[in-house]
């Protein structure tokens, strides 16, 4: 269980924040807690399993990459986590994945994969292909966003 300043931590922490030199410091403000407590507590929910990671979304579009390509892999499940360190080793590379095949669609690892334009996707699948010895892929491209949000925890504490 959670308890109400965890569940307020959290509802703060999901959204934008602010791009300053103690960004945590504005969190505890509204929350009337000390930087220190808000900083410990996070660390415990972190200990805790509750927040795996902290990241950053970068708007790829704004930030040169014009193209991003799915990436689908058949890959021998006995290879599965030796592979997917690999491919997500690549720096062109945001997300790498494992999922459960079907009869229909065979593939089981997952990578997006970020660049200029689609012939550099293909390039860097490619290399990626040689570097693993996996030679069953697709390359599904993006032609259109029609929504990017993260997941609302606790929106109304």
């Amino acid at each position: 269980m959670l308890t109400k300043l965890e569940k307020k931590i959290i509802s703060l922490i999901q959204g934008d924040m602010a791009v300053t030199q103690h960004p945590y410091l504005g969190i505890a403000e509204k929350l009337g807690i000390s930087e220190e407590v808000l900083l410990n507590t996070l660390k415990g929910l972190c200990k805790k399993g509750v927040i795996r990671r902290f990241g950053a979304t970068i708007r790829h579009q704004k930030s040169g990459f014009k193209a991003n390509a799915m990436t689908a892999w058949k890959v021998e499940e006995d290879r599965i986590d030796e592979v997917g360190k690999q491919m997500a080793s690549f720096k062109e590379v945001s997300h790498c994945y494992r999922r459960n095949p079907s009869d229909e669609w065979p593939y089981n690892l997952y990578t997006m994969i970020h660049a200029r334009d689609e012939e550099s996707c293909r390039q860097t699948a490619h290399r990626m292909s040689e570097a693993a010895s996996v030679d069953t892929y697709k390359l599904l491209f993006s032609r259109r966003e029609l929504k990017k949000t993260s997941m609302k925890y606790f929106p109304a504490v």
